[in-house]
């Protein structure tokens, strides 16, 4: 989504109890839009928080970002264009925000903030800075919001995985999917035991995110890009910047979650 003014929108999350309010990210601020879903152009965006004040950060902006279990916003940040996706500086923050949008930064350090997932236990807290090419767990108390004890739950390296963890979706066994920019596919991974459990092949080379859908929350939405490909990618890969549907899983996924006030 662009805004009117021309600003991109990085993330849109439903505000739980409404029909037309949604929590939106733009630049380095969070804000509550007022949208029928159909418009070409929001009825209202109210800006109701804002992240890396610090001056030399506010060329940052947040990426992806979600809402726990408890319907708590998390989001984090990444550093301004360097001219190359692989080459950010580490500048960025992952932040929670309480019911009055004040923010608390929990991680440092980062390149480029992306995938969040909880497990149903709400024990565990999984998080993805793409450049590290790791999804990293937490332990995770979803009363306080407090994560502690960082480790590393899958290793692109050590799995001999290609491209870079993006967006991450969890299913009812554990299991984290994870889209992988770069690699033309979506991996099935246990952040257990830190295997590569399965893969899907997508047809384009910058795999964004992944979501469960579908009336039994059995489908796999895969979400692409065309950031920077060149003529030739573009006719090799004709579908990318495409959403696709993935079926016969074998599995269902986690729903998604609301902001809670």
């Amino acid at each position: 989504m662009i805004l009117s003014d021309g600003v991109h929108v990085s993330l849109v999350i439903p505000l739980e109890g409404t029909k037309d309010k949604f929590v939106i990210t733009v630049g380095r601020n969070v804000a509550i839009l007022t949208w029928d879903g159909e418009s070409s152009t929001p009825t209202d965006v109210k800006y109701v928080s804002a992240v890396d004040n610090e001056k030399e950060l506010q060329g940052n902006k947040l990426n992806d970002g979600k809402a726990d279990p408890t319907g708590r916003l998390w989001t984090g940040s990444l550093g301004p264009d360097t001219g190359s996706i692989t080459d950010l500086p580490p500048v960025g923050s992952l932040f929670s925000f309480s019911k009055d949008w004040k923010p608390t930064k929990h991680v440092t350090k980062i390149k480029v903030a992306n995938g969040l997932a909880w497990n149903e236990h709400l024990n565990l807290m999984y998080y993805i800075d793409s450049l590290t090419r790791k999804v990293e767990a937490f332990d995770f108390d979803a009363e306080s919001g407090k994560i502690t004890n960082r480790r590393t739950a899958f290793d692109f390296e050590i799995n001999e995985v290609d491209g870079f963890p993006d967006g991450m979706a969890i299913d009812i066994e554990g299991k984290l999917w994870v889209a992988c920019f770069g690699g033309s596919q979506v991996i099935r991974v246990d952040p257990a035991s830190g295997k590569l459990l399965s893969r899907i092949p997508i047809p384009t080379p910058q795999v964004t995110s992944v979501a469960f859908g579908g009336p039994q929350l059995d489908e796999l939405y895969v979400t692409s890009g065309n950031i920077l490909l060149n003529e030739g990618q573009k006719e090799a890969y004709p579908e990318s910047g495409a959403t696709f549907r993935v079926t016969g899983l074998g599995v269902k996924g986690l729903p998604g979650q609301p902001i809670k006030l």
